[in-house]
């Protein structure tokens, strides 16, 4: 099942994507996509709904982050072997870990917004997982059960910020529109291995990043039992898994993102995203 929120900034609507691909109005059925409809029995009671029978969304309405409410963003860096390589770091031996705002959230399709103090933007195609169930020191055997679904993030990035004076990633990667979720929750049943899906970027229809979460570092199993030992893992939390090699930062000369520049993602099964990069005057 692939869940959704759909409408206006702010206003967004619950939904999901019948067979045909088509929007289905779920604000009959529950208020809005959170993480209390983010549970095993909770999807099972829409998984169980008749599509055909829930209104279409008419038109061609803006796309939301696909759940309302997220608690926190957790992330993942140099999780690919090849990319600490291009970052000219080194690949680490446990999972580093950062956060993000919870206001860099935006939709999958929304305008990625760059200040005029930015100069070095970048772009991260990354598999992401929501949390479903608390996690507390699960084990890598249990782990997958306490996901709710997967979905595409773009990890956007001011490295200059990030890595350059005092080198925070937090500061760098968590500015307004940087954190574009969507365009779908891929429910769990749908992804019955997480370290089989192509990633895929492109910058005004060229290819920037092209990889296969199979060679991450630390798969998705391991990450959630690392992660709920050092911090608790609620319903609605976002992880993000880290990105393959191509980010604009590894190419010589750098390709930092410019005004007007296009952005597409793709991930096996999880659908696309498609942004414009807006830079202030």
């Amino acid at each position: 099942m692939k869940l959704l929120r759909f409408g206006d900034a702010g206003k967004e609507k619950p939904g999901l994507v019948d067979k045909d691909g088509r929007i289905r109005d779920l604000s009959g059925v529950v208020a809005d996509i959170t993480p209390a409809q983010l549970s095993d029995a909770a999807i099972a009671k829409l998984a169980a709904l008749d599509p055909a029978g829930l209104p279409l969304a008419s038109g061609t309405p803006r796309i939301g982050p696909p759940v309302a409410g997220i608690p926190k963003i957790v992330a993942v860096g140099l999780n690919y072997s090849d990319h600490a390589k291009e970052a000219g770091l080194a690949v680490p031996n446990e999972p580093v870990l950062f956060s993000k705002a919870i206001t860099s959230l935006s939709g999958p399709n929304d305008d990625v917004r760059f200040p005029a103090t930015s100069h070095k933007g970048d772009y991260e195609a990354e598999l992401a997982f929501v949390i479903g169930k608390t996690a507390r020191h699960v084990a890598e055997r249990d782990a997958l059960s306490h996901i709710a679904g997967y979905c595409i993030c773009n990890d956007v990035s001011e490295r200059g910020w990030q890595l350059d004076g005092t080198g925070q990633w937090v500061k760098g990667k968590s500015y307004d529109t940087w954190a574009p979720l969507g365009p779908w929750l891929v429910t769990r049943d749908e992804v019955p291995d997480p370290q089989k899906l192509d990633i895929r970027l492109t910058v005004n229809g060229k290819t920037r990043q092209s990889g296969s979460t199979k060679t991450m570092i630390f798969p998705v199993s391991q990450l959630v039992s690392y992660i709920s030992g050092v911090m608790t893992l609620m319903p609605g939390d976002v992880v993000i898994t880290g990105t393959p090699p191509g980010v604009a930062l590894g190419m010589k000369p750098p390709g930092w993102l410019q005004n007007g520049d296009e952005i597409h993602i793709t991930i096996s099964g999880l659908g696309e995203q498609r942004q414009k990069v807006v830079r202030a005057k």
